[in-house]
């Protein structure tokens, strides 16, 4: 999995603020809003978001509905799994991350990996 160009993001953005089957029409209408586009245009994006199992979609009368398939942050860490296998040393790279992090992150990281899974 790639990042996401930068239609393909705004796509995805709404998908996972609205959190709910969309049309590419209602898409488009919040889209244009910020840069003029085409029907057609965010209709490939969806399509390609589809092609690349982002995103599902139902048909719905004669359109289709669209959701994603994760969340976002299921998406950033799948990224950040692809990310940190393209290094030669994942611990190292981790140790970085961990570096760059605010402390209440590294605190919640903490408490998360000591957590034996029972509040899930």
């Amino acid at each position: 999995m790639r990042q996401l160009g930068q239609l393909e993001a705004a796509v995805m953005d709404r998908l996972w603020t609205w959190g709910r089957p969309v049309s590419v029409r209602e898409v488009l209408e919040d889209l244009v809003r910020e840069r003029p586009l085409a029907y057609t245009t965010v209709m490939t994006v969806m399509d390609k978001l589809h092609s690349k199992k982002l995103v599902r979609r139902e048909k719905h009368g004669k359109a289709y509905l669209y959701a994603a398939i994760s969340s976002r942050e299921e998406h950033t860490a799948m990224l950040l799994d692809e990310v940190l296998a393209a290094s030669e040393d994942r611990s190292a790279a981790l140790l970085h991350l961990l570096d760059r992090m605010d402390r209440s992150e590294v605190d919640e990281l903490r408490a998360a990996l000591l957590d034996d899974g029972t509040d899930r």
